[in-house]
C-alpha cells in the first residue's frame, strides 16, 4: 500500500484564523502564541499559557512570513520582540513532545520499534500508525507499508525515534490505536509542515 492514507483525518473542533494566511484552520493545524510578560513572543505548543492567543498556520512558510512581516505585532497590537529562533524553537519543541508520547506509548505496552517487531504488528493489523526515520534507508523504508487505515509519520529522524524508545537510534515503530497514537499523529501533521517541503521531501534540519 502506498503512503496516501497519511493525510490527517480531522473531527469538527475548534477554529481560528491564521495571522499570516487570513485563513481560517482548526487549531490543531495552528501554532499558539502569547505575548509574555517582557513583551517577548512565546510559542505555546501545548495550547495552556495564558493570554490572547495569535495563531499561525503550522508550516515554514506562514511562520517565515508572520517574523518577516511584523504580523506578530500587528496582532498584539502592541510591540513585540520576536526570537530570532522562533521556528527553530517551535520545531525542537513539537519533535521533543511526539518523542514524549511515542515513549508514553511504548511504556503502555501500544509502541515497537524494530523491522521485525514492527512486520508482525502490521501482519497482525496491530499497527495503527506506522513511523520510519527520515533519513533512514529507503529500500529498507520500501519494504513495510502503511497500515490500511492507518497513518504514516516519516519526518523524525532515527535519532529522534532512538530517544522515544530509549536507544541511540531506530529506523522502524509501530502504535497501536488509542488516544496516544491519535495526539501522535495530530502533533506529526504540525511538525510535518515545519520539516516537509512541498515537494514531499524532509527539509534538513535547520533549513
Amino acid at each position: 500500500m502506498g503512503r496516501a492514507g497519511a493525510e490527517k483525518s480531522r473531527d469538527d473542533g475548534p477554529e481560528r484564523k491564521c495571522i499570516a494566511t487570513g485563513e481560517v484552520h482548526p487549531t490543531s493545524d495552528l501554532i499558539r502564541f502569547v505575548v509574555g510578560p517582557d513583551g517577548q513572543i512565546v510559542a505555546d505548543v501545548m495550547g495552556k499559557l495564558p493570554g490572547r492567543g495569535i495563531w499561525v498556520r503550522a508550516t515554514r512558510e506562514a511562520l517565515d512570513l508572520a517574523v518577516q512581516k511584523g504580523l506578530f505585532a500587528r496582532a498584539a497590537k502592541q510591540t513585540v520582540q520576536v526570537p530570532d529562533d522562533l521556528v527553530a524553537k517551535i520545531e525542537a519543541q513539537l519533535a521533543r513532545r511526539i518523542i514524549d508520547l511515542v515513549s508514553l506509548a511504548r511504556k503502555g505496552g501500544h509502541a515497537v520499534s524494530g523491522y521485525e517487531k514492527v512486520k508482525d504488528w502490521l501482519y497482525k493489523d496491530d499497527a495503527k500508525v506506522l513511523l520510519q526515520a527520515s533519513d533512514g534507508s529507503e529500500r529498507g523504508k520500501s519494504k513495510l507499508s502503511t497500515p490500511e487505515g492507518g497513518k504514516f509519520i516519516g519526518w523524525l529522524t532515527a535519532d529522534e525515534l532512538g530517544q522515544a524508545f530509549g536507544r541511540e537510534t531506530t529506523i522502524h515503530a509501530a502504535l497501536a490505536a488509542g488516544g496516544l497514537a491519535q495526539r501522535v499523529v495530530e502533533e506529526a501533521a504540525r511538525l510535518k509542515g515545519l520539516r516537509v517541503s512541498d515537494g514531499g521531501k524532509a527539509r534538513r534540519k535547520g533549513k
